[in-house]
């Protein structure tokens, strides 16, 4: 069985952990998000009504268009997917926490000190997103939607459709906001430079391009472009967050070093 080495103060505080144990602690951690899921899910599902009717409905009224259901078992599986995909989103915080909690035993104790910076701009990216997706893509998206509309032919929206569009698009634009905070991470374990970042830069727009259109449940290229845009930026601000990290990370390096040379010139 092959070690690993879980990290700690010191050579004195280090400890070896089996791929097994490893594999343990993973499935705690997994459980205690599980368990905020759920819990996120109740409370999501006690004000189901509310967010159903007052939150995402919204944007479609503003619009100007109107909702249908087309199969009897319709509002159920509405209630269902919202309530589940609601609290995943809610729940995001939990799951950034406890995902960070499995990370950190590896990191240096100072570096451990910033989970609660870490965890704030990582829940923040998120649900910036997700603001944005709310507040600007979405509206956008179905007053384009709303133009095609004629005089002998109603615009009508199947509600499941609709909902499951505007859910999507939430959480997917919140995940793909987490690109600063993953480049922080790839750069501090060392996967990720911003030398790496900038040469490939024309291959990363013609991935972020594909990002969107896959992000985007609307074939609508304008409403792909609201989304890429911001993905383009978000990228250069990786770029300046990577340089900051690989700083960050040789300036602790190079005070671990002159503490070592310390210590070992105290002891001779």
């Amino acid at each position: 069985m092959v070690p690993f080495l879980k990290r700690g103060g010191g050579a004195a505080d280090q400890q070896e952990m089996s791929f097994l144990d490893h594999l343990e602690e993973l499935r705690w951690h997994i459980i205690r998000a599980l368990i905020g899921l759920l819990v996120a899910t109740a409370i999501c599902g006690v004000y189901a009504d509310l967010i159903v009717q007052d939150i995402l409905m919204r944007p479609l009224r503003e619009a100007g268009l109107k909702a249908q259901v087309l199969t009897p078992y319709g509002i159920v599986l509405l209630y269902m997917q919202t309530v589940l995909i609601c609290g995943l989103i809610v729940s995001m915080p939990n799951t950034l926490y406890w995902l960070w909690k499995f990370v950190a035993p590896g990191l240096l104790p100072k570096e451990r000190r910033y989970v609660a910076r870490v965890l704030f701009l990582t829940s923040f990216c998120f649900f910036g997103g997700v603001a944005f997706s709310y507040f600007i893509l979405l509206p956008y998206s179905l007053t384009f939607f709303a133009t095609f509309g004629t005089q002998s032919i109603d615009l009508n929206i199947a509600i499941d459709h609709y909902i499951g569009f505007i859910l999507t698009l939430l959480l997917g634009a919140g995940l793909v906001f987490e690109l600063p905070m993953i480049s922080y991470f790839l750069t501090k374990i060392g996967f990720l430079t911003p030398e790496f970042m900038r040469q490939y830069r024309r291959h990363s727009i013609v991935v972020i391009l594909i990002l969107a259109a896959l992000v985007t449940p609307t074939p609508d290229p304008l409403t792909q472009l609201m989304l890429a845009v911001p993905l383009l930026l978000l990228y250069e601000t990786s770029i300046f967050v990577s340089k900051m990290a690989l700083k960050q990370s040789e300036a602790e390096r190079a005070v671990a070093a002159d503490e070592s040379a310390t210590a070992g010139g105290h002891s001779s």
